[in-house]
């Protein structure tokens, strides 16, 4: 079952949630003692962050600095096909634009598809940390086109041009939506046009960036289904643990802080009282958003597993 039929004609939201692949070097233990930690509340998909190589400078035995590339958290596809195998959980990988060129994207999608992971969450990725020979590859430059290569990988066309037998399980996927708009959006009018370009171009569902202000989600869906836009809009929610992400969250994610939360974290002496107020903030949030009717609620969980598993036994 693809994503969209395991959150669609349920009693209640759909729980699902995002983690990393470990470290380079690192075990892959470390994703199973997550998924075991919020495996209880019937998770219906997980998904999987991709990332690209970054530049290190490393000094070899003459003491001369070399550049070279280094994935830090490789494995996304492997770990996809073990979570899978492992849980029986449906497995969604991210697949970026940027940082891959064209053909190793094609490879990825070969192999997903042998290993039986067909449901994917298309993004473009960040693009602040390429170097310059990353931007030099023949990438998709925005996540539609991304989507085109998907949608031909579909029909048997390959990124070349060239046929080959399709799939006989085709990949669904998702796309990401902003509700308080893409960085480099010029408006939400613009905001809402790209978002319909992607729906209409194969999304089967969208799913926010994290936000902490309800009426920013509820006004972006009311608009969405203004425009046109009738596939569902999964909210992305992140429990606040940290008194530094008052800032850091604004400022990395374009994101506001409502002011009630803000003087809230701003009286909390250190991060424990500030992952007490985030774990209240998130589960009146989850509920107002069930309140009206959202089909899912997707987690970030980067560092904040347990306050998460707090705000699921309260909802779920």
């Amino acid at each position: 079952m693809s994503v969209l039929e395991l959150i669609s004609k349920r009693d209640k939201p759909a729980f699902s949630f995002e983690l990393l692949p470990p470290l380079k070097g690192n075990s892959i233990q470390q994703v199973y003692n997550t998924i075991d930690r919020l495996k209880e509340f019937d998770p219906k998909y997980i998904n999987i962050t991709t990332h690209h190589s970054e530049t290190i400078y490393k000094e070899d035995e003459n003491g001369t600095y070399r550049k070279i590339n280094v994935r830090r958290r490789p494995g996304s596809v492997a770990i996809a096909a073990a979570i899978q195998n492992k849980y029986g959980i449906r497995a969604v990988p991210h697949i970026i634009s940027q940082g891959f060129s064209k053909e190793e994207t094609e490879y990825a999608l070969i192999d997903l598809s042998i290993l039986g992971v067909t449901d994917l969450l298309l993004l473009r990725g960040d693009s602040k940390k390429l170097d310059a020979e990353q931007r030099k590859l023949d990438s998709h430059t925005y996540a539609t086109g991304l989507q085109e290569q998907v949608n031909n990988f579909n029909k048997g066309i390959t990124f070349e041009g060239s046929v080959f037998t399709a799939p006989e399980e085709t990949f669904s996927y998702g796309m990401a939506c902003y509700p308080e708009k893409h960085e480099e959006s010029p408006n939400m009018d613009s905001e809402i046009y790209y978002t319909k370009m992607k729906v209409d171009k194969g999304a089967e569902y969208l799913v926010t960036q994290m936000f902490f202000d309800n009426s920013k989600y509820f006004e972006f869906v009311k608009r969405c289904r203004e425009a046109g836009i009738a596939v569902p809009i999964i909210p992305g929610i992140k429990p606040i643990h940290q008194k530094n992400q008052l800032t850091a969250l604004p400022r990395i994610f374009r994101t506001d802080i409502p002011e009630e939360l803000a003087v809230a974290l701003r009286k909390c002496k250190d991060d424990e009282e500030a992952k007490e107020v985030g774990v209240e903030w998130c589960i009146q949030q989850c509920k107002e958003l069930i309140d009206n009717q959202v089909q899912s609620i997707h987690f970030y969980s980067l560092m904040a597993v347990e306050s998460i598993r707090r705000v699921a036994k309260e909802i779920y």
